[in-house]
């Protein structure tokens, strides 16, 4: 396991490779943000030290921190994933965690399906106020389940995102092309009067309002 430390932490991703977090949570990519990924494999054509060095390129970049588990990509098992994901919300306490939609890739729908576990209300772990569900552009061309409706929106800028996202040189590909991702962001853009934007679905949202607070 690799890992980057970081104080105060205040939303944690939980991305099943490098490159999820920027595709579906760029509007989150700060020095207050700690991102969780399953595992990155070795390709004839992309070795694994590219990887990582595309990873330390874009949270350098974008300041923020992260861990890099050791399990087999494309063979996720929930079970190995529950324990690391409690034990980084117990340890930074976030206000908001994002886990990715279930999709066709069983990597995604582990990571989905772990996170559930590890942000359910619980005696003994930190109670997650903010839990979003963040998409991907896979999940959009080729749907695995019927689309969740977005709720909760964060308007972007599409130009920063997509140079972000050109960081992971060796990942933009034609499924996920800049023009595919840009395409998606200005879709959910105008569902809220903006040029582009992020969508999420929430999963639980807490807020306190002074009057409402018992005593």
């Amino acid at each position: 396991m690799n890992s980057t430390v970081q104080s105060d932490v205040r939303a944690l991703i939980f991305s099943p490779h490098i490159d999820d977090e920027v595709l579906g949570c760029f509007s989150f990519l700060n020095p207050n943000t700690h991102v969780l990924y399953g595992g990155v494999e070795q390709r004839p054509t992309i070795p694994r030290s590219q990887r990582i060095a595309e990873l330390e390129d874009s949270a350098k970049h974008l300041g923020f921190s992260w861990t890099l588990l050791d399990n087999t990509v494309n063979q996720y098992a929930v079970a190995d994933l529950i324990e690391p994901m409690e034990v980084l919300i117990d340890q930074h306490q976030p206000q908001t965690v994002l886990l990715p939609e279930p999709s066709y890739n069983q990597d995604h729908r582990a990571f989905y399906e772990a996170a559930l576990v590890a942000t359910r209300p619980h005696d003994t772990h930190q109670l997650v106020p903010e839990v979003f569900v963040f998409e991907q552009p896979h999940s959009i061309m080729w749907p695995h389940t019927q689309q969740p409706e977005p709720t909760v929106f964060i308007p972007i800028n599409i130009e920063h995102k997509l140079a972000a996202y050109s960081r992971y040189s060796s990942q933009v590909r034609e499924h996920r092309s800049p023009d595919t991702v840009a395409a998606l962001a200005a879709l959910r853009g105008a569902q809220i009067m903006v040029s582009h934007a992020e969508a999420f679905q929430a999963k639980r949202l807490v807020r306190h309002f002074p009057n409402a607070t018992p005593s």
